[in-house]
């Protein structure tokens, strides 16, 4: 069987009444015994350009057996607008033809069929236009030659898919005006099919982009049960991801809606919290019913945005809608001005002749003046008066003349064109220079489909309106829509105004603009863009916490963590603060952390500085009285060189205190451990000689024994000195191998953390080693004075050194926990307060006593009182 032969049998198998058989010969006997079930318009040319046009939308049922005649088969509810696309193909192609300029030798024709919605009937016109729906060829041959080589058409992408992938293995090419599935750009699938309107994906593209700038992030969806409705809410929810946009509900609409079915996709509208709907529906019934239904349930709370099929059609944005729908916004195919074809359309008059050629115009006629044309009245129009044939068709009053929203038409009007010019480019092609069967050029008068599709392919034109056009390199033209407004004018009636635009086109940036000033929001909104999240943005100060179960648009806001901060609203995560930084209470701004140490502004530095001043000034004082009193006899009973050593060296430990307080620096930090011990050291160590002396002087009872000659003046200063030597050197070997130096430490008081600055040992060897050998010294010097504790009570030296020492070690023995516990400034004034305590008790137990007989019982300063026991 031939080509066409196949043709014919897919052509049988979808119209009613065409019989496949075999004859008494056993060939094939293919027969076209009724003609097809929808209506069509003629006109020959030298190449006959098909149609497909959606003139009703309701097909009759399908003949299942294929066996018998059943009579004429007819669609219901016709559709003006559809018919308009109609007469723009018409129109076109009439243009062209007067054209000089463009195919000036050749005349187009035309074949347009009505699909009434259905991928069947439209499979099955299509099928009729390529085979020749009025022949009946018997034999094994059912044609050579295609009627029609091309076809503009379908306007649904549903009933495109199927026609494309039927003629795309013959490649017959077809051109859509309206079949916007992205799917339908798959260039292996449907390799001979083209578009003048852009891919759904553009137009989602677009919605999102809109959604992202208008802060839309929890919206609903409806679409319908088929290949526009699930492609297109498909491509949208993959432009939406990452973008922070969430689908509160997605509702489809089925083919075959029940009451029930609409009533709960407006209760899930209306009961959402979501304010934006996005609607990829087409201009159907059941899309119609919802609105209807919208409307009764009085939903005028909320922001639609409309797909290119329902967003500039009339009869959804009727008067009785608007209270629902007005503000409505969203993206229609880019209009057009195609001059002169408003006149085209109100031509028409339904006398015998107009009526012969067009089958459609006695349905437009009788919807447009609510009459009857014709003596057979059905009873449904029973009730309708008779034509009188004096009806016009003015522009603008219907919607078959509204003329205004050329879109969906001018599409039509592109694709007309666009075969036009390639066919004029196989007419220009030279011998030679062609691309088949190697170099040979089309023969105009037997166009075979496949040359068509080549030419297409390559097609780049300007169309009169002034638009430049082509084809990429899937079949699909550049990208253009216009965003449309729906307005309610002082007449109560919708106004599409255009607020914007979008274009785009793939290997391109995208264009998007649109002018806020001029959109009218929907939802009771008015000027002011509504607002349409699941959850209100979080303050500065807090995060985002999704709830458990729901969308990332639906959350709850928690306040950022310490040391972290949100400075803007509607933060996800929140920021941790820089080194040295940390949040304010607000949780808003990092501010610099408190820099902590004991310095002289501080309360407590205030008053040690107070103590360690005051008890240097006692010291100095204890001295002044042992200077000015050195001739008296208790001065001399106390060895006056080493008390006044010891007072200076008491001084000095008093006023090494003063070395903690302030910021410590690296000059500090070396003075600080160094000048405390060495000072310590010196005044142990004079404490140590003059112990010693004491023992030695009332131990030493053998006659004979001189052991004073060994603790002479001399050898005390030398001993004291070799002492302190030996502390020095610990000092300089600490200094020089691993010095104090300042350090931060992370600390925490009150609000918030701070920045502890301190001074690190080094070496904790050498802090040790500095400390043990105070500690060793101070023992000794307690042993010893333990073992004179026993002397004549005038002159017990030893017993005031004992509790001295007593006191020496146990501050110092408190110290240690109590330095180790003591966080931040604390831990300087603690050592602060053992330096200062220490020193109190070494002066208050060996100098208070004496400088208490000095100054108030001088009567008992006499050697003779010394010498009493």
């Amino acid at each position: 069987m031939s080509l066409w032969g196949w043709l014919w049998l897919l052509y049988c198998l979808h119209v009613p009444g065409c019989v496949w058989g075999l004859d008494g010969g056993g060939e094939g006997d293919c027969r076209l015994i009724a003609k097809p079930v929808s209506g069509s318009v003629y006109r020959a040319g030298d190449v006959v350009i098909g149609g497909l046009f959606p003139i009703h939308v309701e097909a009759p049922l399908p003949e299942q057996e294929f066996r018998s005649i059943k009579g004429n088969y007819t669609c219901t509810i016709f559709k003006q607008r559809a018919y308009r696309w109609l007469q723009t193909m018409i129109f076109a192609v009439e243009e062209i033809n007067r054209d000089p300029a463009l195919l000036p030798n050749l005349t187009l024709g035309f074949l347009v069929a009505d699909t009434c919605r259905s991928e069947g009937t439209t499979l099955g016109a299509a099928l009729a236009m390529v085979t020749g729906k009025e022949a009946s060829v018997v034999g094994t041959e059912c044609g050579t030659t295609p009627e029609v080589p091309v076809i503009i058409g379908d306007a649904h992408s549903s009933a495109s898919m199927v026609v494309a992938q039927t003629l795309g293995p013959f490649d017959i090419p077809m051109v859509s005006y309206l079949a916007t599935c992205a799917c339908l750009s798959d260039n292996w699938r449907y390799p001979s099919f083209f578009r003048t309107v852009p891919s759904d994906a553009f137009q989602a593209r677009g919605m999102a982009k809109l959604m992202r700038l208008l802060r839309w992030v929890w919206v609903g969806l409806v679409s319908e049960d088929d290949d526009y409705g699930k492609f297109g809410v498909q491509l949208l929810l993959q432009e939406l991801q990452g973008s922070g946009v969430c689908v509160a509900y997605s509702e489809v609409l089925p083919k075959l809606p029940s009451k029930r079915k609409i009533r709960h996709i407006a209760d899930t509208i209306r009961g959402s919290t979501a304010r934006v709907v996005v609607a990829f529906v087409g201009f159907t019934g059941h899309a119609e019913a919802l609105m209807e239904e919208v409307v009764r349930q009085n939903i005028t709370d909320k922001q639609w945005i409309a797909s290119e099929a329902w967003v500039t059609y009339s009869t959804i944005a009727a008067p009785k809608n608007l209270p629902s729908f007005a503000g409505t916004i969203g993206f229609a195919l880019k209009k057009a001005d195609i001059h002169g074809l408003g006149p085209f359309l109100t031509r028409l008059h339904p006398d015998g002749d107009y009526q012969k050629s067009d089958p459609f115009l006695r349905d437009l006629w009788e919807e447009m003046f609510v009459c009857s044309l014709g003596v057979d009245l059905s009873m449904t129009l029973s009730s309708r008066q008779q034509c009188t044939g004096s009806e016009v068709i003015r522009e603008g009053e219907s919607q078959y003349a509204d003329v205004s929203q050329l879109r969906a038409s001018y599409n039509v009007y592109k694709a007309v064109y666009a075969i036009a010019y390639a066919i004029q480019d196989m007419v220009a092609c030279r011998p030679g220079d062609g691309v088949f069967n190697g170099g040979q050029c089309p023969d105009i008068r037997k166009l075979q489909p496949s040359q068509i599709v080549h030419y297409l392919r390559g097609v780049n034109f300007s169309t009169p309106v002034g638009e430049s056009f082509h084809f990429d390199m899937n079949g699909d033209p550049p990208a253009s829509y216009d965003i449309i407004n729906w307005h309610v004018t002082p007449e109560g009636t919708a106004e599409f105004v255009q607020v914007g635009h979008f274009l785009s086109s793939e290997g391109s940036d995208d264009q998007f603009h649109i002018d806020m000033d001029k959109v009218v929001w929907g939802g009771g909104s008015g000027d002011e863009v509504p607002v349409s999240v699941c959850s209100a943005d979080c303050p500065p100060g807090t995060r985002h916490a999704v709830q458990k179960g729901r969308p990332e648009c639906c959350f709850d806001c928690l306040s950022c963590a310490e040391g972290e901060i949100s400075n803007t609203t509607g933060s996800v995560e929140c920021i941790r603060c820089p080194e040295r930084f940390w949040s304010n209470p607000d949780r808003t701004a990092c501010i610099p952390q408190l820099v902590d140490f004991l310095s002289y502004s501080d309360t407590m530095g205030v008053i040690l500085s107070v103590i360690s001043v005051s008890g240097a000034t006692l010291t100095a004082g204890a001295l002044a009285t042992f200077l000015y009193h050195r001739h008296t006899a208790l001065v001399k009973a106390n060895n006056s060189e080493l008390s006044f050593l010891l007072l200076l060296s008491l001084k000095l430990c008093f006023l090494c205190a003063l070395v903690f307080i302030g910021q410590p620096k690296p000059w500090t930090c070396m003075l600080r451990h160094t000048l405390f011990g060495i000072s310590f050291v010196f005044c142990i160590s004079c404490l140590l000689s003059r112990t010693v002396v004491v023992l030695v002087a009332f131990r030493a009872t053998l006659p004979g024994e001189n052991l004073m000659r060994y603790f002479s003046p001399t050898q005390q200063r030398m001993g004291i000195s070799l002492c302190t030597l030996i502390q020095v050197l610990i000092c300089v070997l600490w200094l020089a191998l691993a010095p104090p130096r300042p350090a931060e430490r992370r600390g925490r008081e009150g609000r918030g953390p701070r920045v502890v600055l301190e001074c690190e040992v080094g070496s904790v060897v050498g802090f040790s080693l500095v400390l043990g050998y105070i500690g060793l010294l101070a023992s000794l010097c307690l042993l010893l004075a333990f073992l004179a504790r026993k002397l004549p009570d005038n002159f017990n030296e030893a017993k005031y050194i004992t509790f001295s020492m007593l006191i020496f070690c146990a501050v110092w023995i408190s110290f240690i926990p109590a330095y180790v516990s003591s966080p931040g400034k604390y831990t300087v004034a603690v050592e602060i307060f053992a330096i200062l305590a220490s020193s109190f008790g070494l002066l208050f137990c060996l100098f208070a006593p004496k400088c208490y007989i000095i100054l108030l019982r001088p009567e008992r300063n006499t050697k003779k009182h010394m010498m009493s026991k």
